[in-house]
């Protein structure tokens, strides 16, 4: 069992403290939500947490999901098409959330879930495209996701993919803000070690968009992302931009083996 020593950052007159606990409990311990030393944030959360994911008819991310199940067959746009005119059955999107972010060979940069979908919305069914953190955009994004849930994380950063996968592990390394910390600084050098109240997860995406019990409602991966940058005092960017897309690649690659568990939910 390895333990986490106590370490502290100070800037701009505050101070961040971390109280060393055990990072890991017997190899294997958590089963599919382990994979060799990586674990889903599942298995940082309470037992209470875990609860309410487990049941569906609890968690209350599924309120969007079956709101967003009805869009999938709703005819949107100038060109009168819905999701379904060209996808038919959700279902055929089996094993698509388990492999974004992708390239995407007409904007030469990467794509993840919710820009595939606002693509589609504005050049195949001529609609407008969903705002980010709307109920419809998380909605159908958790529900395109909920088709690969259980699936193992596999996010290929193959050919045109590795230079915005290299940026994204830049960005996730780089010290920023006011805090002067990284991402790895929480999530890889201190995981499962205590902020004030909250166990440090190692920050993997397999779950969103979750339902998160602080937001009270179902968030995304790009709204924890600003809320991190946040944290440390630094300017968070744009949600859907090409800083944020890149790291998300880079998560998600890192995450690769872990089940996907859309819509989770989390502390």
């Amino acid at each position: 069992m390895r333990h986490l020593g106590i370490g502290s950052v100070v800037a701009a007159g505050l101070t961040l403290a971390f109280a060393g606990v055990a990072l890991t409990e017997e190899k294997g311990a958590w089963g599919s939500y382990q994979s060799g030393d990586k674990r889903s944030g599942y298995t940082f959360a309470q037992p209470e947490t875990r609860a309410i994911q487990d049941d569906d008819f609890e968690n209350p991310a599924y309120l969007l999901v079956d709101s967003a199940a009805e869009d999938w067959e709703r005819v949107e746009g100038e060109a009168g098409k819905a999701c379904s005119s060209c996808h038919g059955d959700v279902d055929s999107l089996k094993g698509v959330g388990a492999r974004y972010p992708v390239y995407f060979e007409d904007w030469g940069k990467m794509i993840n879930v919710e820009q595939r979908i606002n693509y589609c919305r504005t050049e195949n069914m001529k609609a407008k495209p969903w705002k980010w953190e709307s109920n419809e955009l998380l909605g159908m994004t958790a529900l395109v996701k909920l088709q690969s849930r259980g699936m193992p994380m596999s996010v290929s950063i193959d050919g045109p993919a590795k230079p915005f996968y290299e940026k994204g592990k830049e960005f996730y390394y780089q010290r920023r803000g006011q805090l002067d910390m990284a991402c790895s600084h929480c999530h890889v050098d201190n995981a499962g070690s205590k902020l004030r109240a909250n166990l440090l997860s190692q920050g993997q995406p397999n779950g969103f968009p979750t339902y998160r019990l602080k937001w009270q409602k179902v968030g995304s991966l790009h709204r924890r992302l600003r809320g991190c940058n946040r944290q440390v005092r630094s300017d968070p960017f744009k949600a859907g931009s090409d800083e944020y897309v890149n790291v998300e690649l880079f998560i998600s690659r890192r995450a690769n083996g872990l089940p996907v568990e859309t819509p989770s939910v989390r502390n």
